[in-house]
Parts: structure tokens; C-alpha cells; sequence
């Protein structure tokens, strides 16, 4: 729902940059603009903020795991093979 409510926002912001319209184009450009950009964050698969934190956040610890288990397989390697 927060990604909806980013994408209005965005809309309201851009809606407000155009002119006033003397000749009522302004309201069917909008309904045609609110569809495009629409359509085009769909394509373009952007994620909201907290979601790329809490991604992010998986992708530290999964870090973490490997550098604890890259030790681990050294420290049993060198037991297997002293030299």
C-alpha cells in the first residue's frame, strides 16, 4: 500500500508542474500521464525504500554467514593437512 501511496505523490508532484489549461486538455492529459507513469514504474520493478532495506539487510547477514564459514572450512583444513 506504500508504494500506491508513493506513486500518488509522485503524480500529485508532477500534476502540479503543468500550466493552467484554458482549453480543459489539462484533465485528459493527467488521466493519460497517470496511466503512463504507471505503467512505466511497473516496468521498470522499483521496490520501495523498505524493501530494499530489509533486502539489504538479508544480503549483510548472508555476507556474514559465508566470511564465518569460509573460517571455518580454513581453520578444519589446516587440522586435516598441518604442515
Amino acid at each position: 500500500m506504500k508504494q500506491a501511496n508513493d506513486f500518488e505523490a509522485v503524480f500529485q508532484q508532477m500534476k502540479g508542474m503543468l500550466p493552467i489549461d484554458p482549453f480543459g486538455l489539462k484533465a485528459d492529459f493527467e488521466k493519460n500521464f497517470h496511466a503512463a507513469l504507471q505503467s512505466a514504474l511497473m516496468r521498470m520493478n522499483v521496490v520501495t525504500r523498505e524493501e530494499f532495506d530489509v533486502q539489504s539487510a538479508v544480503l549483510a547477514r548472508t555476507r556474514q554467514k559465508v566470511t564465518d564459514l569460509e573460517k571455518k572450512i580454513a581453520e578444519l583444513e589446516s587440522h586435516l593437512n598441518p604442515q
